[in-house]
């Protein structure tokens, strides 16, 4: 019933779940982030009298959480999107109902790509044209590890979903051909890690093309994700493990 004397609010054409799901989606991607950031720079530095740099990066493994929650917003934005258009999350390969096969391809997966992986950073480190790219938060710290997961499991989800699930697909649905629908988003995915120089943008434009190709066939992102979590997080364990004897860092 609405106040007597003000307008009607709009019918909404969700439900409530829906709505609920989207007004948090909305949120983490734009404001609350700054609210949750805001809140915690008074509650941990003093207000009266003190300038207080903007952007302290004092390591806390808190912040780490913050920062790892809030990085999955965009694949959550993905996955309510899915859920809005007919086929819901089994469309874009994102619903749980194959998971044994699922994850017996992803450890498939991270064999193959681990081993080329290795095979492709040697060879641009021989040839000068990588950056050595330190593959875990910093060291020293007793979260070192759990963060190395969080953002392993951050980078695994919110890639794999949108840059092979749901651009693949959605690539597929304009009517594009597979193989411009594969090579699209790995050249996206190749681009976005040319900071660690061209060993970097090639071989994930390799895994892109990999992933694409058996993406189509399969129809399952789950697989991927899972692999690029544990391709993560054996890179960070890797290197805690030999960095003394990695060229660069020894």
């Amino acid at each position: 019933m609405e106040p007597i004397g003000f307008p009607p609010v709009p019918a909404a054409r969700a439900d409530r779940r829906t709505l609920v799901e989207e007004i948090l989606v909305v949120l983490m991607l734009s404001l609350l982030a700054s609210a949750v950031g805001a809140v915690i720079s008074l509650l941990t530095a003093p207000v009266s009298g003190v300038f207080v740099p903007v952007g302290d990066q004092s390591p806390r493994f808190y912040l780490q959480v913050i920062d790892f929650v809030f990085s999955l917003a965009p694949a959550l934005l993905v996955l309510h999107l899915a859920r809005r258009h007919e086929g819901g999350t089994a469309a874009l390969g994102l619903d749980g109902g194959q998971r044994p096969r699922d994850l017996a391809r992803a450890i498939v997966l991270f064999v193959v790509v681990a081993a080329g992986g290795i095979a492709i950073y040697l060879g641009a480190v021989a040839l000068h044209v990588n950056r050595f790219v330190v593959p875990v938060p910093p060291t020293g710290h007793w979260w070192t590890i759990p963060a190395l997961f969080l953002n392993a499991i951050s980078a695994g989800v919110v890639e794999e979903i949108i840059v092979l699930g749901y651009l693949v697909t959605r690539l597929q649905q304009l009517r594009w051909p597979p193989l411009w629908a594969v090579a699209v988003p790995a050249l996206l995915r190749g681009t976005y890690h040319l900071y660690q120089g061209w060993g970097g943008f090639a071989g994930n434009l390799l895994m892109g093309l990999f992933f694409g190709a058996l993406f189509i066939r399969w129809r399952r992102t789950w697989p991927f994700v899972v692999a690029h979590v544990l391709l993560d997080v054996g890179a960070g364990l890797g290197y805690l493990a030999f960095r003394n004897h990695l060229p660069g860092f020894g």
